[in-house]
């Protein structure tokens, strides 16, 4: 079983994956939202689903919502169930974002309770680069008979009312996926207030990568245990701009061993909603 990462040669070994094609552009634009779907109907990995962001792994936006709110889990399972998902059968997620979507799936799945649940190391482009069979169209895989069951995991998600009391009792470290000038409020594309939760380090998902691939264990390992000193991993407390980017970030620490962090879910997009709440600026 794998559940953090798998490399391409391992992948090849498998027999008879899940595999979920979660490719998409994170824009304003309407046009950049069928980008994914579009380029998985250009080429994806035989075999391969298609699984949106919007649709797929989160539920409408409410007015206390962030910008990406959990899906409902029964629904999840319906779609998941209706594409082959079953007790015990490995699934594979990959897209070409550094693996920011293919993560938001990862911990869904182990949400769900699927602890069976791997990314591809280096997504699409490794696929590509060692000559992987490419399918084009989106052809039907409907399974009707698939058994799975739902047992969310409701410790892994830390709600804005429950962050927020963590942070005054100074009981968890609070890391930011995003960008260092989204961080500091010097830019903000995606949500209509610029900053931080005040108290939160900054740690860009894309520092666990090199080339496309997640850095080795042992590196991600050095660089974590760095950031938290003397914090469990249990401490740790995850977000980004709106709870995708910051999955990325727990995947690293689990494949570097570092288990048990949670993720804030709402994240920053969340957390504005209530004027309330304070916001920082500038560096951690």
């Amino acid at each position: 079983m794998y559940d953090t990462l798998i490399s391409v040669e391992q992948f090849l070994s498998l027999d008879d994956p899940l595999i979920l094609d979660c490719r998409f552009v994170l824009s304003t634009s309407p046009e950049d939202l069928s980008a994914g779907a579009r380029a998985f109907a250009a080429g994806h990995i035989p075999g391969a689903c298609y699984m949106h962001l919007d649709d797929d792994f989160s539920s409408s936006i409410t007015l206390d919502s962030g910008r990406h709110p959990l899906p409902d889990p029964g629904l999840l399972l319906a779609k998941l169930k209706s594409l082959g998902l079953r007790s015990g059968r490995q699934v594979v997620l990959y897209d070409d974002s550094g693996a920011a979507f293919a993560a938001r799936g990862w911990w869904l799945l182990r949400w769900l309770g699927h602890a069976e649940t791997t990314v591809l190391n280096g997504g699409w482009s490794a696929w590509l680069a060692a000559s992987g069979a490419v399918e084009t169209g989106d052809p039907d895989r409907t399974v009707t008979d698939a058994e799975a069951n739902v047992q969310v995991d409701s410790d892994a998600v830390v709600s804005s009312d429950s962050l927020q009391l963590m942070l005054s009792a100074k009981s968890c470290l609070l890391v930011d996926a995003r960008a260092p000038e989204r961080f500091r409020g010097d830019v903000e594309p995606l949500d209509p207030v610029a900053g931080h939760v005040p108290g939160a380090v900054n740690q860009l998902f894309t520092d666990n990568l090199k080339d496309g691939c997640f850095l080795p264990p042992e590196i991600l390992r050095e660089r974590w245990q760095a950031l938290l000193g003397e914090r469990k991993p249990e401490e740790v407390v995850h977000m980004c701009g709106s709870g995708v980017t910051a999955c990325v970030n727990q995947l690293a620490m689990e494949a570097a061993g570092l288990k048990g962090s949670r993720l804030y879910a709402g994240s920053w997009s969340e957390w504005i909603r209530d004027p309330a709440r304070p916001v920082a600026t500038g560096p951690a």
